[in-house]
């Protein structure tokens, strides 16, 4: 799973490079595609079941899209927020991690949006100790993003991750301490703060795949896979 992780986050690293205005994020997925196959992995998304297999190896969301939107020949503008989420596979285990990121120059509240939900992906790390529980971790992020006036999706959470992408246990962004399943070493978690501005309702657009706020405004979404040890939590998904 490091080196599932390693290559996810050159993977990610390779496209948060190419993000600026005028690029489509089918060039987006190629470029993930491409580091993804030269390190000998394939890509997670690529054909995941659903309710017809996924088309990409990236998800490229916009502004108001949270996740699962499909890469097309749409071009990035200056101001947009592009959220990227991908997943790895290398020799039968799994890594998954995504991240935000403004086109260009970006809006004072834009900005800030970015800076709440990578920081809830932080804090949420930090809880994710031998002992600790899932709703310490759960309820540690929805605490952060709503002190901002923020919301964190009912539906949509991170999940335990190995050799299936979707493993036990869910790990919601809400929730209330010292709930859930009791965290032990080698648990391995792909954990993810969804952050919308105006609303935790989403809705599913009509390609059955893209999700988006309710209301149509902005958010945002980080991700890392992380194992919990017998000392601190290690992050797999960086470089």
């Amino acid at each position: 799973m490091r080196e599932a992780g390693r290559i996810n986050a050159l993977a990610l690293q390779a496209v948060r490079h190419a993000i600026r205005p005028g690029v489509t994020t089918t060039e987006l997925d190629k470029i993930a595609e491409t580091i993804i196959r030269d390190h000998g992995a394939t890509p997670a998304f690529l054909g995941y079941p659903g309710p017809t297999p996924y088309p990409g190896t990236i998800n490229a969301c916009l502004n108001e899209e949270m996740v699962h939107a499909i890469p097309n020949e749409r071009r990035l503008k200056e101001g947009d927020l592009v959220s990227i989420d991908c997943g790895t596979v290398y020799e039968g285990f799994i890594a998954d991690s995504a991240f935000s990121a403004g086109v260009g120059e970006l809006l004072e509240e834009t900005q800030q949006l970015l800076d709440v939900t990578e920081k809830a992906l932080e804090i949420g790390i930090s809880k994710m100790r031998d002992s600790n529980r899932v709703g310490d971790i759960s309820a540690a992020i929805q605490e952060h993003v709503e002190s901002f006036g923020y919301h964190v999706p009912r539906e949509y959470t991170g999940h335990g991750i190995g050799r299936q992408m979707h493993e036990g246990p869910q790990v919601p962004n809400y929730g209330l301490p010292g709930r859930g399943i009791v965290l032990r070493p080698g648990l391995t978690i792909a954990l993810e703060p969804m952050v919308l501005v105006g609303t935790h309702h989403t809705k599913v657009l009509a390609d059955q795949w893209t999700v988006t706020s309710a209301d149509d405004s902005l958010t945002a979404h980080f991700e890392h896979t992380v194992a919990v040890t017998e000392s601190e939590p290690l992050i797999l998904t960086q470089v």
